[in-house]
């Protein structure tokens, strides 16, 4: 039975029996109704979903420790999360399709795809940006999954609590700067709190740096002030790692969170009962992409190894899914005492499998892959990943297509595209160039957005009218190197990173594969690191092998996917952020010279700004024929690197 429970508390049947019911708080005009293109009006719809699920139920079984959640007399788990909607006013005029984005940290990201300014409640022309999403009919739909955050503004999943039970789980914390104490929750989110905060069994650990060997400061040197705060004798120190090892208790059921958006998404889908007051959605809805960005993409590459793309009754949930920079990583999402939020090297986030088809471990021998269970099931849906730089850097990227040793190419599947941005950052960049106090360079000013608005489209017409996207376009083996290898320019106050952050074989313990229980903390490591390797260079360092932008087909600059600390606060030339770099080229042949740097000067390659302007055109006509920009967006593209050579001009020539 559906109750949806409206301000004035009507309640309304229904034949959907995973999404129970639905509170409507608040239905409003976007900018008081302004029309967008054919389409028209939209309208925001925010409330509140809510649902049930039986543990018994086959496609259940994959939820970890939902038989140990509370249940109602059916015997069924309740629970519950914020919903967020941007849809046509009239849904006869939509695509039919729904586009869902995985929050990341509760935030909205979708109205990016709009140029729009980023909020959590989109309110006025700023916050809407250019309505290319709306112009495109689509409904936008966003649904709380993560369960530990705090903030009231966020989307968020209120889960059952599995109350009693006790396990193992770990905190880190990396100050930039002396700290007298640190709090276990990171990040402000939630804390699982030490169930004894005397234990003689908890540890701290301390790391030169975050995936480096680790060793364990006696007990009796630090202790918990309170049950979620850690102090040390003589405080932390800035640039080390500090892992705290404690029994906590009373852990949330994460991986209902991927459950409410295969329940809600499978209802838009499939659900038939228009008196619901969401419209005529339920009957106009009938192709749904999942994107999410960073923690919100390896969330979508956990939902899909996990088996969630399937619903009870085993409909595809999602025909598009689109992880964009998250790499070959995963997260600590769904298992016990999990942490969304967390991501450095030793929690569950770079580990096996990191490639869509199946693999063979090299230590465990166990044969695995993203998308073996959707295979499974015959519930594959399109994917499409996009990738920075700073995902090859920072979440062995490599490793989603080369085979595990690292050695050769590996097949994709069919239904899988790979498209990786070849110089720029894990966020889009801007202009001016970002500057940081902590950092050495300027941040990488490259802005793919404009990339990402035509996969969007490609995915849309791949998915509804079997059109073939643009074929992948990343780094080959050939075009691969360790860090040792890669041939940087010998560019005076160039210093490369030593170190790049790659994923290690981890063993959670015999329980976490089938149960989602780690039992060994922090992981062992069963050997060397995987051999994940970065893009190799041209003469000016730009990467190879990638999608290039105008703005790197004609270079102004080096751009990388890295940057360094300015002073010196870690114990190895290390820096595990995920900004990148612009390193510009000399203005003149007689600058160049004076600076004695190899990289061709902007006089040399460009006679003025008018050339400059026809080479970067032309570079971006390129894109648009190969169906990886919209025409729409050349202007703007050409706008963007046009800012770089004035700004650059009126930095350097004299």
């Amino acid at each position: 039975m559906i109750r949806l429970i409206l301000p004035l508390c009507l309640l309304v049947p229904t034949l959907a029996a995973e999404v129970v019911g639905f509170e409507v708080i608040e239905r409003s005009a976007v900018l008081d109704g302004k029309a967008f293109g054919k389409v028209g009006a939209y309208e925001r719809v925010v409330g509140r979903a809510y649902f049930e699920v039986d543990p018994k139920e086959k496609a259940n079984r994959i939820i970890h420790d939902l038989d140990l959640a509370p249940t109602n007399q059916a015997g069924r788990v309740e629970f519950s999360a914020d919903l967020f909607m941007l849809k046509p006013v009239e849904m006869k005029k939509s695509s039919g399709m729904a586009l869902y984005e995985v929050s990341n940290r509760g935030n909205k990201g979708w109205l990016r795809f709009n140029r729009a300014a980023g909020s959590r409640d989109p309110r006025t022309a700023a916050e809407f940006g250019d309505g290319f999403l709306f112009e495109l009919g689509h409904t936008l739909v966003w649904l709380g999954w993560q369960f530990d955050l705090l903030s009231d503004d966020a989307v968020r999943l209120e889960a059952p609590i599995a109350k009693g039970v006790t396990g193992w789980t770990r905190s880190h914390f990396s100050p930039s700067a002396p700290a007298r104490e640190f709090s276990v929750a990171g990040g402000g989110h939630r804390a699982y709190p030490a169930a004894n905060p005397n234990d003689p069994d908890s540890k701290l650990i301390v790391r030169e740096y975050q995936d480096g060997p680790g060793r364990e400061t006696p007990r009796k040197q630090w202790r918990f002030s309170d049950p979620a705060t850690v102090t040390l004798d003589g405080g932390f120190a800035a640039g080390k790692t500090y892992d705290v090892v404690y029994r906590a208790k009373d852990p949330g059921v994460a991986g209902l969170g991927a459950a409410a958006i295969r329940d809600l998404i499978s209802f838009l889908k499939f659900g038939s009962e228009a008196e619901l007051e969401l419209g005529d959605i339920s009957n106009s809805l009938t192709h749904s992409i999942a994107y999410g960005s960073s923690q919100s993409g390896r969330f979508l590459r956990t939902f899909l190894h996990d088996g969630f793309n399937a619903d009870e009754q085993g409909r595809q949930v999602f025909d598009g899914v689109w992880p964009h920079v998250a790499g070959a990583a995963r997260g600590s999402f769904t298992h016990r005492f999990a942490q969304p939020t967390r991501q450095d090297p030793y929690y569950t986030v770079e580990i096996f499998p990191f490639r869509d088809l199946a693999e063979d471990h090299p230590h465990t021998g166990v044969s695995d892959g993203i998308l073996s269970r959707a295979q499974a099931q015959g519930v594959t849906p399109k994917v499409v990943y996009t990738l920075t730089s700073s995902e090859y850097w920072n979440r062995s990227a490599s490793l989603m297509h080369t085979t595990i040793d690292g050695k050769a190419d590996a097949p994709l599947p069919e239904s899988t595209r790979i498209y990786y941005y070849a110089g720029t950052q894990h966020g889009s960049g801007r202009m001016p160039p970002a500057e940081s106090k902590l950092l050495s360079y300027s941040l990488n000013s490259n802005d793919y957005s404009p990339l990402n608005r035509a996969v969007l489209v490609a995915l849309e017409k791949w998915i509804k009218d079997g059109k073939e996207p643009p074929p992948s376009k990343y780094p080959s083996a050939e075009q691969l190197a360790a860090l040792e290898n890669l041939r940087f320019p010998e560019v005076p106050g160039l210093r490369p990173p030593g170190h790049h952050r790659r994923a290690k074989p981890l063993d959670f313990g015999p329980d976490y594969r089938k149960k989602g229980i780690i039992t060994v903390q922090p992981p062992k490591v069963l050997g060397p690191a995987y051999a994940a390797k970065l893009p190799q260079l041209d003469e000016d360092g730009n990467e190879l092998g990638g999608v290039r932008l105008p703005s790197v087909a004609a270079p102004l600059a080096t751009y990388g996917g890295w940057n360094r600390y300015r002073s010196r606060v870690t114990d190895v030339d290390h820096y595990p952020g995920n900004s990148g770099n612009t390193i510009p080229f000399a203005w003149t042949k007689k600058q160049r010279l004076e600076r004695a740097d190899p990289r061709a000067s902007v006089e040399e390659r460009y006679e003025n700004r008018g050339a400059y302007r026809e080479r970067v055109l032309a570079a971006a006509e390129s894109l648009v024929s190969e169906g990886r920009l919209l025409k729409r967006d050349v202007q703007g593209v050409v706008e963007h690197s046009l800012a770089m050579w004035d700004h650059l001009a009126a930095r350097f020539s004299r």
